[in-house]
């Protein structure tokens, strides 16, 4: 049987840690499939290093970030840059991940090519067009022109279901971002692989805050309300250090340069390599993010996590119990610290192990699905 054609669309660092289990196994298979990696380049400095971190690099580069780009200049350029390579590549599947605009453009080129789509990470919703923004609307869209959808719960099934995606398209398969997390753990020592030493020096005796914050409805009041609790947090409590690895983006850099900047037992830094965030993550005590991904990988190391957010497309670890929704509210977000690091009790109970998101085998069943859809 000849080999089935696949296109991974990836366009950001989670893009491309959730495909990268996908593409490993696709790989590991070469009599079943022809794997081909296309980025968007929608974040340019983010994507190689993260692929690299699986030995993985794309085979065509789109290249469409500008600076300050506009979502209807990404957009348009996505499209138009998709367009003709899909027509010279004419896979037979077109796989694209999540809710960013590149997932979303990925999924309309394709279906402008009457290319099947597979949706990974399908279902997840707020039913508020505008939290997350533009990442709502985007998977609704993917949804409309999938046909594979690949959900990460049976709530994600649900969702799916309701809005009229025919039963036997859509597949509870677990969250691939769960297998790339556990891939990078199982090799993992003790040590921070590639941390500087200024980092492995702050963080002697002392317990670790991580703290991820980027999503665009946090822009301006938002990121603004989180830096000055992070400068409380800090200031609070000297036997931690707070760590953000600080999004590229413009919007993001500037508020948290200026608020937290020079300030002690404040440590700011260029995004991570995955390996080594991974390694942060299990060194952490507590997790501060407005991340879907982060939501899903914390309960999988035993760690609470606060969601810096009013709502989440990911309830399932809220109401396990391992994370709680603070929104960028300055003052929920440092009550609900002290809280955690004051009540041992209210800490161990947020901190078992219980993930309801996967068990690290999703690629697979992916990839056998797609080939008895045909």
């Amino acid at each position: 049987m000849k080999p089935q054609h696949i296109v991974l669309i990836v366009g950001t660092r989670p893009e491309a840690i959730k495909l990268a289990p996908v593409v490993l196994a696709a790989r590991g298979q070469p009599d079943r499939w022809r794997c081909t990696i296309v980025g968007t380049g929608q974040q340019r400095e983010m994507l190689p290093q993260a692929l690299a971190e699986f030995g993985l690099a794309v085979d065509y580069d789109l290249g469409v970030m500008q600076a300050n780009q506009s979502l209807a200049g990404l957009t348009a350029r996505l499209l138009d840059a998709l367009d003709p390579l899909l027509r010279d590549l004419a896979p037979d599947w077109v796989f694209v991940q999540g809710d960013t605009t590149s997932a979303m453009a990925g999924a309309l080129a394709a279906f402008y090519r009457r290319i099947r789509v597979a949706h990974v990470e399908a279902g997840l919703r707020t039913y508020d067009r505008f939290a997350p923004y533009p990442e709502e609307v985007n998977r609704r869209i993917v949804t409309t022109v999938a046909d594979c959808h690949f959900a990460v719960t049976p709530r994600g099934r649900q969702n799916l279901l309701n809005e009229g995606v025919p039963e036997h398209a859509i597949h509870v398969v677990g969250n691939t971002g769960i297998d790339a997390l556990l891939w990078i753990r199982d090799q993992l020592g003790s040590s921070l692989p590639g941390a500087p030493e200024s980092l492995i020096q702050a963080l002697t005796h002392r317990s670790l805050i991580l703290v991820t914050g980027h999503r665009r409805e946090n822009f301006d009041h938002g990121i603004q309300q989180i830096c000055l609790a992070l400068r409380e947090i800090a200031a609070r409590f000297p036997e931690t250090v707070v760590l953000y690895p600080v999004h590229l983006n413009p919007n993001i850099q500037e508020p948290v340069q200026r608020i937290l900047s020079g300030q002690p037992r404040i440590i700011l830094l260029d995004p991570l390599p995955y390996r080594l965030f991974v390694a942060l993550m299990s060194r952490a005590t507590l997790i501060l993010t407005d991340s879907g991904g982060v939501q899903e990988e914390a309960p999988s190391l035993g760690k609470p996590v606060l969601v810096m957010r009013e709502t989440t497309e990911r309830p399932e670890g809220v109401e396990a119990g391992n994370a709680l929704l603070v929104g960028a509210d300055r003052a929920r977000i440092l009550a609900t610290v002290a809280k955690l690091l004051h009540d041992p009790t209210l800490y161990k109970a947020m901190a078992h192990v219980t993930n309801p998101y996967g068990d690290g085998h999703a690629a697979g069943r992916i990839l056998d699905l797609v080939l008895r859809s045909g």
